[in-house]
């Protein structure tokens, strides 16, 4: 148990180290993070997939993390659920938002994001860096997409407050992201710097409304977006370094108190902009209290040192730092880091929501007329999946795809795995594997940024003497680009849990009840 300070008993480099939240590689604490932990004190560790195995392992290594700090670290995550999730070996993998957003069910979400809780603070994670109230309501954003509960201001609101209330009631501390908002953007700030150019009144009416409603239902924390709003900062000058936006709007209108942590400053957005050190002191001037710089341990150092030079040089006063350390403290005595608390997770329960929540997530948007698929001969499954990974774009090779949940139906399958961009081999794979086939069932895989993929979907739906369903295993919006097949589904994620829930819809066994969050084309949200 970490010692029990009063804050104000911090040297000023101690105060600025608990500004920050650094990350690391490999699955042990490895010289620089340990340094940063002693020497600057920092307030927090973020993880990443290349940290953790499974959930012993990071129980073990978030207790050596703490034993070497002087006070206790915020361990966070993005264990956002669906697509974006760290850790799947000893915990439950959650649906993600838009797949929640099709269900609808308040009570399963809060509850669903409660149970992730129990099990990420069993294993010492005590910050979740969920939920994502960003308002997908631009098809081409590359970004957020499912991340987001869907299109409405108002079920995001709902949605996503339930699940913030609920990661608290776990012990976690919930992260609601990205403020003011990205969703409506075509464009990704790990590679650049984002503009949303609506006016005041339709931000206020679209994108703010999420963070109202976590704000009034006592969210804990909020990370910025690097993303620039013409109407707030007329100079250009991104959401995380504004100043108008994090004290004037977020702070002083919509009256936040908790924690403001700013996305990672290595992401293009600012660090091939205005840098990661400079980054880190303008973010500090404009309001955020816990900074995130996730990867390099030169960029670390260089930003922490920049910080310090900066009040020693009079440019961002010490009370600045002690506001933001006295909001880092009270965060980290509210969600109970200075006791012994000991955290108990049902797996059992957790699996039960987890899989009730996939059920009622599946969308029949088109040809509810030829379900059940028949069981007489062979239906070959296409899988495409990633092999390419970013940090919204998980590498997991995954053995319960589509096919295997459909052979568990009771079906003949033969399934024949691409990747997103399909090569000219994968694609005769495809068509030779098809022959022969009563059904063919593609599992798309954001088919609107591939074009091969798009055209492959064309080639393998015209043949008429079979049957063909499409079924969206990331986007909803994969319809647009073959909008003449007889079948498609939305299944919002491709993890094992919501491809038995689609087996079971496509057999008949279970009735799919789900409707659009989001509209696509001319089916509208709510269809």
């Amino acid at each position: 148990m970490a010692e029990r300070i009063d804050w104000r008993q911090l040297e000023l480099r101690e105060k600025i180290g608990q500004l920050f939240m650094c990350g690391f590689a490999g699955t042990e604490p490895d010289e620089g993070i340990l340094e940063l932990i002693r020497k600057y004190g920092i307030g927090g560790v973020i993880y990443f997939r290349r940290n953790l195995k499974d959930a012993a392992q990071v129980a073990a290594l978030s207790e050596r993390l703490q034993a070497a700090a002087k006070t206790p670290l915020f361990l966070s995550i993005d264990q956002e659920g669906g697509m974006v999730v760290r850790l799947e070996e000893g915990v439950t993998v959650m649906p993600g938002a838009m797949a929640q957003g099709a269900a609808d069910d308040e009570r399963l979400t809060f509850e669903a994001a409660k149970q992730a809780a129990a099990e990420l603070r069993a294993i010492g994670i005590n910050m979740n860096f969920a939920p994502c109230l960003d308002v997908n309501n631009n098809p081409r954003n590359p970004v957020i997409g499912v991340r987001s509960y869907g299109e409405d201001p108002a079920q995001v609101a709902r949605l996503g407050s339930e699940a913030a209330a609920g990661y608290q009631s776990g012990g976690v501390a919930a992260v609601a992201k990205h403020f003011p908002g990205h969703g409506d953007t075509a464009s990704d700030s790990h590679y650049e710097l984002p503009v949303v150019p609506h006016d005041r009144e339709r931000l206020d009416q679209v994108e703010l409304v999420p963070f109202r409603k976590a704000i009034e239902r006592g969210v804990d924390s909020i990370m910025t977006a690097h993303v620039v709003f013409p109407a707030f900062e007329e100079d250009g000058v991104p959401a995380t370094l504004s100043r108008r936006i994090l004290t004037g709007l977020l702070r002083e209108q919509l009256g936040f108190e908790g924690v403001i942590v700013t996305d990672c400053l290595e992401m293009n957005a600012i660090s091939e902009t205005i840098g990661v050190a400079r980054g880190a002191v303008q973010a500090i001037q404009a309001g955020a209290d816990l900074v995130l710089v996730s990867h390099r341990i030169d960029r670390q150092i260089a930003a922490l040192e920049a910080v310090l030079e900066a009040v020693h040089a009079g440019e961002i006063p010490e009370s600045r730092i002690d506001d933001a350390v006295e909001r880092i403290w009270k965060l980290k005595e509210s969600r109970g880091l200075f006791g012994d608390i000991a955290q108990v997770a049902d797996r059992a329960a957790a699996g039960e929501v987890a899989r009730r929540l996939s059920e009622k997530a599946v969308t029949v948007v088109k040809g509810r007329s030829e379900l059940p698929l028949p069981k007489n001969g062979t239906v070959t499954v296409i899988w495409t999946e990633a092999r390419k990974g970013t940090e919204v774009i998980e590498v997991i090779a995954q053995r319960w795809t589509l096919g295997a949940a459909l052979e568990a139906e009771g079906y003949a399958v033969r399934e024949v795995r691409i990747g997103i961009e399909p090569t000219h081999r994968e694609a005769e794979s495809c068509f030779l594997a098809a022959e022969g086939s009563g059904t063919v069932v593609f599992v798309s895989y954001d088919a609107g940024f591939s074009p091969a993929q798009s055209r492959l979907i064309h080639a393998l739906a015209e043949r008429p003497d079979r049957k063909f369903a499409l079924v969206a295993g990331r986007t909803p919006y994969d319809l647009l680009t073959a909008p003449d097949v007889p079948v498609y589904l939305c299944a919002y994620e491709n993890k094992p849990l919501m491809m038995s829930a689609v087996a079971g819809v496509l057999s008949g066994r279970l009735s799919a009840t789900a409707r659009l969050p989001v509209t696509i084309g001319r089916y509208h949200r709510g269809s």
